[in-house]
């Protein structure tokens, strides 16, 4: 599970009335926000009986094969231990240089790098759609896609349009690396009551992209190489 902007979280709680420019205080918001999101993330597990951790990694992290095997063998561990890893990119250290750009494409990284079957992407929209459906009456829902094909990235219109930033472009960037590390993928609608146990019990909910069947690619070639949608 990768959680929300810890810089949003930690202007807000400086009382800071906007984003900060400088990288410094930028970092210094996404510390104190990273602490709030956790408490957060605790208590409401909790509630549950659940026990939630936190992983906080940048791009060095899976680029150093010793740093990845780690992370890897620690994600095993909590596991194991019936722990939620929460995962963040750690904001207080990270640069431009060595971003995920977004939870979206953090999401399928960690998925490749823990050896994920599937990978399920919440948000406020339902599906990919054969085009924007915020402007497109004509446009349909794509419940499975088979191979991410160049009309498949067509979908998601140019990076301008509100459909593609921070939206479908994004998630068909995790497509692109989670499909291609043999892990299937859904995007589906958070709204949805009841939607993760639809996903778990093969439902057709949102749309599923189908793993690549003969992936070869590793996290880290995918990382080094930024084989995903800009």
């Amino acid at each position: 599970m990768c959680i929300r902007d810890s810089i949003g979280v930690g202007r807000q709680a400086l009382g800071m009335k906007e984003r900060p420019a400088d990288l410094a205080k930028k970092q210094a918001c996404a510390s104190v926000g990273q602490a709030r999101l956790m408490m957060v993330y605790q208590r409401l597990f909790s509630e549950y009986g659940h026990v939630a951790s936190q992983v906080l990694i940048t791009k060095h992290t899976v680029l150093d094969e010793p740093n990845s095997t780690n992370a890897r063998n620690t994600f095993n561990a909590l596991l194991q231990m019936g722990v939620v890893p929460i995962v963040n990119e750690n904001d207080t250290i990270s640069t431009e240089e060595i971003e995920f750009g977004d939870n979206d494409r953090l999401s399928a990284v960690v998925a490749g790098l823990i050896g994920a079957d599937l990978l399920i992407l919440l948000s406020d929209i339902d599906a990919l759609y054969t085009a924007d459906p915020n402007t497109d009456p004509e446009a349909k829902p794509i419940s499975l896609v088979q191979e991410i094909t160049e009309e498949i990235l067509g979908t998601a219109g140019e990076s301008h349009t509100s459909y593609g930033t921070g939206g479908m472009r994004t998630k068909l960037s995790a497509a692109l690396i989670a499909c291609g590390m043999g892990a299937d993928m859904v995007i589906a609608n958070a709204a949805r009551q009841g939607v993760i146990q639809d996903v778990m019990a093969g439902k057709e909910v949102g749309t599923l992209f189908v793993a690549n069947p003969e992936h070869s690619t590793s996290v880290i070639e995918y990382v080094r190489t930024k084989r995903y949608l800009d």
